[in-house]
């Protein structure tokens, strides 16, 4: 018999183990076949491990999220962590299935945690309802796997440099037991990916990043400016006004879930299109400014987390060759997959180590550099600041994340680089978490930039 409103679970049942309550499961794992590993020894240990020992992390409990935590839950992984930042609002439910209507103004990895744990017995779900940032390496260290549903590539590329950041060298020579394996799916309306990385052994996040669209950004100078466009008035108050009017306090940053928040940018975002006799801003288009909001159907969500539950599972038994190591999911028309093996990139600002020199006409202005670090598909930098060193002083050319520096330095984007008589050139050394990175002190003479998530970089 099901418990009503919770059908997964089975009454009677407690937390322990009834007959056959795994033998969907034992039938991979104590006995061979045609497609497990050739190096595999069916074994009742394997099933034990996945019960009592195999520690998961799930980043995210959005769409894919709660997708995962059901999966994984139901084939026997009984210790899983999931954080997620986002509190529940009313448009997630038709695709969220963890949560409901009282769940709104929740967050989302408590509400999760709670359905799993009150409708599968022996799991146990702990929830994180923080940022992944706000974690050391210690915390990542003691995971086996750890699997994302994220919607943000900036978050992807903290995670990946986290990891990185822990594997272990002995004379040069990678030590497997420091690696752990990141599996990554994410989607977008009827398009959707998986793909498996084990850092420091193959492709990572920023060796393919040109696969991920750029998020969308504005010319500095066009939005403060010369704005054209509704979104143009709804950044303007992101970016420039909120930091500087501060409206809900000091401490208080722009929260794409809070209502509030939202409705603040959006008739402040009203009165600047009015200025400039532009139309088009509405309530919506704020939201999705703000948030970045990507679209997203329930049945992709649905594929793309069995796909990565899969990968976790034939990665956490050895039971099966995991997907080597990227796939691509499509049903807009028909329905459609392909795998490929993404490869490592040899100057891959990440996982290569090594810097990377980029170079701009004397002639071309602080914005372009701007626009080409943050637009780059390699490089994808989030709000870049760039300082030059002059005589052994740092001078800061422009800084978007304080406001009254920005502000301050917004009339050097229109100024262009001096560094040389034919070009100047910029080093962009490779990525660490923040909190794990040490500055390096620059010494020759020109202008470097730096990049809380996706680097440092100077010019000479």
């Amino acid at each position: 018999m099901l418990r009503a409103g919770c059908s997964m679970a089975v009454e009677g049942c407690g937390i322990g183990d009834w007959e056959g309550r795994w033998s969907h499961v034992q039938k991979f794992l104590e006995r061979t076949g045609p497609f497990t590993h050739p190096d595999f020894e069916p074994s009742e240990e394997t099933l034990q491990f996945l019960l009592e020992t195999c520690k998961i992390l799930v980043i995210g409990a959005g769409g894919l999220g709660c997708e995962l935590l059901k999966n994984l839950a139901l084939s026997g992984f009984r210790h899983i962590h999931v954080v997620d930042m986002d509190i529940i609002d009313l448009s997630n439910l038709n695709r969220q299935f963890l949560f409901r209507s009282k769940d709104v103004g929740r967050p989302k990895a408590d509400v999760a945690a709670e359905f799993i744990n009150q409708c599968v017995p022996g799991c146990n779900v702990v929830p994180h309802f923080k940022k992944i940032q706000d974690f050391d390496a210690s915390f990542y260290r003691q995971f086996h796997i750890i699997v994302c549903g994220l919607d943000s590539i900036i978050a992807r590329r903290w995670i990946n440099g986290m990891l990185l950041s822990l594997l272990s060298y002995e004379d040069g020579v990678l030590d497997p037991s420091s690696i752990i394996p990141l599996i990554d799916g994410g989607t977008e309306g009827f398009k959707g990916n998986a793909r498996v990385i084990l850092p420091g052994m193959t492709a990572c996040i920023d060796c393919t990043l040109e696969l991920y669209p750029p998020q969308i950004t504005f010319p500095m100078c066009t939005i403060a400016s010369m704005p054209r466009l509704p979104e143009h008035c709804i950044e303007y108050v992101r970016v420039l006004q909120w930091p500087k009017d501060k409206p809900f306090g000091d401490a208080v940053g722009l929260d794409g879930d809070n209502p509030e928040h939202v409705q603040w940018v959006f008739q402040e975002s009203l009165k600047r299109a009015a200025e400039f006799n532009i139309t088009g801003v509405t309530y919506r288009l704020t939201q999705g400014v703000v948030k970045r909001i990507i679209p997203a159907v329930a049945s992709t969500n649905a594929v793309i987390a069995a796909a990565c539950a899969t990968e976790l599972f034939k990665i956490a038994t050895s039971a099966y060759i995991p997907l080597n190591n990227y796939l691509v999911f499509n049903d807009v028309d028909g329905l459609y997959t392909y795998t490929f093996e993404a490869e490592l990139k040899d100057k891959c600002s990440a996982c290569s180590q090594l810097p990377q020199k980029l170079q701009f006409p004397p002639s071309a202005k602080l914005q372009e550099v701007l626009e080409y670090l943050t637009e780059n598909a390699s490089l994808q930098m989030k709000s870049p600041a760039i300082t030059a060193t002059l005589e052994g002083k740092n001078k800061t050319l422009y800084l978007q994340t304080v406001a009254s520096i920005e502000e301050r330095t917004r009339p050097n984007l229109c100024k262009t680089l001096k560094g040389g008589n034919t070009k100047s050139s910029l080093w962009c050394s490779p990525h660490q978490p923040e909190g794990e990175r040490t500055d390096e002190a620059w010494s020759s003479s020109g202008a470097h930039t730096h990049c809380g998530v996706c680097g440092e970089a100077r010019s000479q």
